[in-house]
């Protein structure tokens, strides 16, 4: 093997894979990246047997051939070399040497027969999304998936497809993300996507209007990208009902402007992380909102002015769920719909009906 290449196109792609290497699995040629020059290409892969990265970059390919090279080391190597052409290329059966000005690496490197073949996906039922609202839609849930793993299948985010829309759902036990856009597809499409596959394809997505290919098999995922590819497994089992989850009505409705509320809320959030409790209390009256947190350090009151459909109501949360929420959504103004101080709480968008978040209250003593 022999190539020459543009240090940047090179770090980019080495980059990009190496998302997929963890370094954590029991076989060592996981710990590499498996990199095939050929025709003027040369397709980098990274994996971790559960999410698979594929690069494709333009090169000089002066002779084909196939390695396995220690993706840490290599990743490090080409980061600090000088920005100019970099030159790789074979010297003997098991070392390559790496070439940019007057450094030269020499890298021993690992049989590419022992690198896992990744699933064969047939890419023939595409539906396709603009790049910019699946990114957005990733990040407007994935905050919710649960972070222990007692309960797998939430450490995932529900992909739906169906009456032309697509839903992402996430949800952990203490609260739910929805989000939801239309699609212009017939298909029907019910699956769990790990949590971290869609962290790594959030890091990869810009903020273009390109398109996003996504091929479902029913195993696996495949999301395809410009040259890029990523493969990632799907989670097993049955994702809960959340329809069911989400009440149907409401007694009270509270109408704000969410910066002015995010702000009261992280203010108040202080002193509730002193009794390592994260516990604000809202005090909803007919034209303001009261939020207090009082901890053995002291207290605090911050007030804004809401508006107010139903009775009176006073309600507590765990801070960081209500800032976790207050904090991706894009609105000016918020609405959040309330029936007692011990049932949900749902955040909605007061204009575009295009998410749904809902929190769990906690309960005081008093109630």
């Amino acid at each position: 093997m022999y190539f020459k290449c543009e240090k940047s196109i090179l770090q980019d792609a080495v980059f990009t894979v190496q998302k997929a290497v963890t370094g954590k699995s029991t076989m060592p040629i996981l710990g590499g990246i498996l990199i095939k020059a050929y025709d003027g290409e040369i397709l980098f892969t990274g994996s971790d047997l559960d999410l698979s990265i594929e690069k494709k970059i333009s090169s000089e390919v002066i002779e084909p051939g196939t390695v396995v090279i220690d993706a840490k080391l290599f990743g490090e190597i080409i980061r600090k070399l000088p920005s100019d052409i970099i030159e790789i290329k074979t010297i003997d059966s098991n070392s390559i040497q790496i070439s940019c000005q007057k450094s030269k690496f020499k890298l021993i490197h690992m049989n590419s027969d022992e690198f896992p073949e990744l699933p064969h996906i047939s890419e023939n039922m595409i539906f396709s999304i603009p790049q910019r609202i699946l990114k957005n839609m990733i990040k407007g849930t994935i905050f919710a998936t649960a972070a222990d793993d007692s309960r797998p299948i939430l450490t995932g985010v529900l992909f739906e497809i169906k009456d032309k829309r697509l839903n992402l759902v996430a949800l952990d036990g203490y609260r739910l993300a929805l989000r939801s856009e239309n699609l212009d597809t017939e298909n029907v499409i019910n699956a769990v996507i790990p949590g971290k596959t869609l962290s790594e394809v959030s890091k990869i997505l810009d903020d273009s209007d390109r398109s996003v290919n996504i091929t479902f098999t029913p195993n696996n995922i495949l999301f395809h990208l410009n040259q890029t590819k990523i493969t990632s497994r799907l989670l097993d089992g049955e994702f809960i009902k959340y329809t069911s989850i989400i009440p149907s009505e409401y007694s009270l409705k509270v109408t704000a402007k969410r910066l002015e509320l995010l702000d009261c809320i992280e203010r108040a959030a202080l002193m509730g992380k002193e009794g390592n409790t994260n516990l604000v209390k809202l005090d909803i009256e007919e034209e303001s909102l009261v939020i207090t947190s009082n901890s053995q350090l002291g207290t605090v009151r911050e007030e804004l002015n809401i508006i107010l459909q139903g009775q009176p109501l006073q309600i507590a949360f765990n801070s960081k769920y209500l800032i976790d929420v207050l904090r991706i959504m894009e609105e000016e103004e918020v609405i959040m719909e309330l029936t007692s101080s011990v049932s949900p709480c749902i955040i909605k968008n007061s204009g575009q009906d295009n998410c749904t978040y809902l929190v769990l209250p906690v309960r005081l003593l008093n109630s």
